[in-house]
């Protein structure tokens, strides 16, 4: 399907570049924060433009962009300094950012681009910093959709996507998850996973594309770990893919390197696992 190409397009990326990376500048670990995924995103009632307003809010969130002088503009590498603020003419051609002035009701005119960002300085020192742009509807954060959602809209919204699945199912539900369709999108999301945990690691692969490891390796614990946990395949597929003995060698490797002390864990890895502890809990 092409969203299943978008996610492996985007898993090969992130590997690649995170070998390259590494490769270049004598590194060890993960180069992004955690694996690429999207969601379905509500066209009405505000849903796009609150997304729009959490990704240009995400540099004062991390502390990277100053609330005084300058704003959230003063973080240069983000779609607001390098696109929003700028006339047309000087933006990327894949910007489409006559879209999210019209959904935030601004002309995108030097007055319009002018009142935008100063609208997004006033929501960063307005909110405390590290929830800067966080949104919750129905109980439902927009950071803990992101972060483990499937859409985010309104529940008619959610109802209208439920019929166009296979038998009205959501993706959430045991019966999509078992039908065809759902394989296939659980087969495409543990590629992905396994793909992003070999380029974080700085694994090698072999001929087949299975993670190689050295005798005693403590990645090949990690790898069955964060595969197990994030991606939904069974054991099987997980043994399979890593090129582990069997299933129960794959939940034995997981809940021992779960298990390991910090002090037992090179520093790179160790900080690896506090990282990925951060998601699940």
């Amino acid at each position: 399907t092409p969203a299943g190409n978008l996610v492996e397009g985007m898993a090969w990326l992130q590997n690649a570049y995170t070998r390259y990376f590494n490769t270049r500048h004598g590194l060890w670990g993960h180069v992004f924060g955690g694996r690429y995924k999207s969601v379905l995103v509500d066209p009405d009632g505000g849903y796009q433009r609150q997304l729009i307003d959490y990704i240009h809010l995400n540099p004062a969130r991390a502390g990277l962009s100053a609330t005084g002088r300058g704003g959230v503009l003063s973080y240069p590498h983000s779609s607001l300094a390098a696109g929003y603020a700028l006339p047309p003419s000087r933006r990327p051609p894949w910007l489409d950012a006559a879209s999210g002035f019209w959904l935030a009701d601004f002309p995108d005119t030097t007055a319009g681009r002018r009142r935008y960002v100063e609208r997004l300085d006033r929501i960063a020192a307005g909110e405390e910093a590290e929830r800067a742009g966080w949104v919750e509807v129905e109980g439902q954060t927009l950071q803990s959709t992101m972060r483990r959602g499937w859409y985010w809209g309104s529940q008619a919204f959610r109802e209208k996507v439920a019929k166009l699945l296979p038998s009205g199912k959501t993706a959430s539900n045991a019966s999509y998850r078992s039908s065809p369709l759902g394989r296939d999108e659980a087969m495409v999301r543990a590629e992905g996973v396994t793909m992003q945990v070999v380029g974080e690691l700085g694994l090698a692969c072999d001929s087949s594309g299975r993670p190689i490891f050295g005798h005693g390796d403590p990645r090949r614990g990690a790898a069955a770990w964060f595969v197990w946990r994030v991606s939904g395949a069974s054991q099987s597929w997980i043994a399979e893919r890593l090129g582990l003995r069997s299933a129960g060698n794959v939940s034995q490797q997981a809940r021992r390197f779960a298990a390991l002390p910090d002090a037992e864990l090179p520093r790179e890895l160790r900080d690896w696992r506090r990282e990925k502890l951060k998601f699940f809990d």
